[in-house]
């Protein structure tokens, strides 16, 4: 598994709007029987038809959202979809509670913050350690930062991979 290095994540903007709930990204009716890679080919086409072709074209990119971004979502799909689609990160003015512990249990970097200035195509700079997220335009955002504490879990690929490696939940910072 790929460890995320948080000190420097650079990438595309693939915008988002308000309240994308699981079953805008990787729909229901596409649960059970579709691989990951199926789900991934038509994520979020009920908001921007081809966006995750897109995305996956592109290899990858940071997605910018509205508010409630996950909202309403227990699926831990959804954040394999977005991990398979080589989403570097999700910048949101908000999430929702169950996506937000699902994206840190399973080692997909997030952070809150205005994305309203953020353009779609932008190319962003994101620290998430410092919270600072910069466009090559000049844009510069300061994000609510994430304790050091969940920020060492997405490093190690998520929670299971941060038990295992460290069982007795010593770390260093």
């Amino acid at each position: 598994m790929e460890l995320i290095h948080l000190q420097s994540v650079t990438g595309k903007a693939f915008l988002l709007g308000d309240d994308v709930n699981t079953d805008l990204h990787c729909s229901g009716k596409y649960l059970p029987g579709k691989s990951v890679e199926q789900i991934a080919m038509v994520a979020f086409d009920g908001v921007s038809p081809g966006l995750g072709k897109n995305i996956l074209a592109a290899q990858g990119g940071i997605l910018v959202a509205g508010e409630n971004f996950g909202i309403n979502s227990s699926r831990e799909q959804a954040v394999q979809i977005l991990k398979m689609m080589q989403v570097k990160g999700i910048i949101a003015k908000s999430f929702g509670r169950q996506f937000f512990r699902n994206a840190i249990n399973n080692g997909l970097a997030i952070l809150e913050c205005d994305t309203a200035a953020i353009k779609a195509g932008d190319d962003l700079s994101v620290n998430f350690q410092s919270g600072l997220v910069q466009t090559t335009g000049g844009l510069r955002l300061e994000a609510n930062r994430l304790p050091a504490e969940i920020l060492a879990l997405i490093e190690c690929g998520g929670l299971i991979p941060f038990l295992s490696k460290h069982p007795d939940w010593k770390f260093s910072t």
